[in-house]
Formats: C-alpha cells, structure tokens, sequence
C-alpha cells in the first residue's frame, strides 16, 4: 500500500456524559474523546435535549454543557478538565471513567463511539437521515419505488439536512483514504449543474442483470461538433490508486447515477 494511505494510529481516551433524568434515570447524552497527544479534546451531545428533561432550568443547563466543556478545555486543556469532571460531578450531570480506544481520525472515532452508545430520539430531516441498503437507495431514487428506510442515523451537528440526503454503508477500497471501506456516508440525491469533478455514488448495471454499486470522481471532457458540444470523453476515477479508472462511451447507459457524496459519518 502506497505510504499517502497509511494512517497513523493514536490511543485515545474517552467517557460518556450522562444526566440523571426524572423519568428515564441515567441517560447517556455526549461523548467526550481526548487525544492525550496534544491535550485536546472533541465532543458530541445529543440535540433532544428537550426530550430528555422537562424542567426550563435543566434544559438551559444541559444544551449549554457542550460549548462550556469545549471552551473550558481549550482554556485549560483537556487533561486538567477531565480532573476536574472526575473530581466535581457526581450529582444529575456525571462522567464515566475514561476508556482507551485505537483513533485514526478523531472526528470519524468520536461519531462512531456516539453512534454505538448514545441513543437520541428521531427528528427526522432535523437531526437524523434515513439508511438504505445501496440497491434499495438505487430503487427509491433512479425508479421511485415505494423503499422503507433500514433506520435512521443523527446527522453531525455542523450539517444542514434537506430532504434528498440519505445514509447509505460503501464496501471497497477504491475510494480510501478519503472513503475508508465500511464507512458509512451521506449522500444527497440529484446532481444538478455539471457532474465534472463531483464524487457521485454510481450503480453499475453489469452484464448478467447484476447491479454494483461504487463512489467515483466523475470526469468528462467536451468537444465541439459544428455549432454545438458534445462529450468527447467520459471516466471514472478511483482516489486509490492501486485501483483503475472506467474509461465510457459517451451514450452509454450502463452506469446510472443515484446520488452525489457528501461526507463520511464513521
């Protein structure tokens, strides 16, 4: 494997944020990871807190704890901040004893340990998206099928959810570093303006009535043909190298595409 898609691996620490509820007990509401490396520290909270607690003086309290601890921790660092949270709360808002966990990146970790054990309540298109199988994303949306979703994921805080977006798991390396394999991803359905350059999510309707389904950079060159343009070329393209591009007739209808990529969640 070329060195460009070795990643360094780092042991970080982490504990869940927990609130005393009246009516649920001990609930899990954020996640906190520490790089220990650089005295950092990433958070995640949940966004329901108005399903959590009824009071309007919790409430205040709880949707204000992330941004406190985060400046807290950059002020302080985030060693001398879980000392603190170690020592101070016992009461409605607590913290776990941190555990160890293998980070090679801290955002995708911290959206993976929130994920598995933090379980915040739907809102649909508000805080979560919808997950398809990639045949099923294929159906909903290149044949308007009638699809129920397999679930639904919360969305990270800092992206604005519309309606077309979907979650969907990509196997294969041939997108990595950026894509890894397993990676689950937001994809927004309806590629407008030009597709030159764009990270689409393609079925492939292979030979035999089989369908596979891939992320690539779409790629296309034009020519002119008397007063008008034309596609001269169009390609896929791998990110990783060890890994071909897809060189295609410029009236081919095999490949379709559903969707175009949006972001990694884990």
């Amino acid at each position: 494997m070329p060195p460009s898609l070795i990643s360094e691996t780092r042991v970080g620490k982490f504990c869940l944020v927990q609130a005393e509820t009246p009516e649920e007990g001990l609930v899990n509401i954020g996640i906190l990871l520490q790089d220990p490396e650089t005295d950092s520290l990433v958070l995640r909270f949940r966004r329901d807190l108005e399903s959590v607690v009824d009071d309007p003086e919790d409430l205040e309290v709880l949707s204000a704890l992330g941004d406190d601890l985060a400046g807290k921790a950059r002020e302080w660092g985030a060693e001398k901040l879980f000392d603190y949270l170690e020592s101070n709360l016992s009461g409605a808002i607590r913290v776990t004893d941190r555990e160890e966990v293998l980070v090679e990146d801290f955002a995708r970790a911290l959206n993976r340990l929130y994920l598995k054990n933090v379980q915040s309540n739907v809102l649909e298109f508000r805080t979560h998206l919808p997950k398809y199988s990639l045949r099923a994303a294929a159906g909903k949306f290149l044949e308007n099928q009638e699809i129920s979703e397999d679930g639904w994921i919360e969305a990270p805080q800092d992206l604005r959810l519309t309606p077309d977006m979907f979650v969907a798991r990509i196997a294969g390396h041939s997108m990595e570093p950026l894509i890894p394999d397993g990676s689950l991803c937001v994809f927004r359905h309806g590629v407008t303006g030009s597709r030159e350059g764009r990270l689409v999510l393609i079925e492939n309707r292979a030979s035999g009535g089989s369908e596979q389904y891939t992320v690539k950079r779409y790629r296309s060159k034009k020519e002119a043909s008397g007063d008008q343009w034309r596609h001269g070329r169009i390609w896929v393209e791998s990110l990783n190298p060890e890994y071909p591009d897809w060189d295609l007739e410029p009236d081919e209808e095999r490949l379709r595409v559903i969707a175009e990529f949006v972001r990694v969640l884990d």
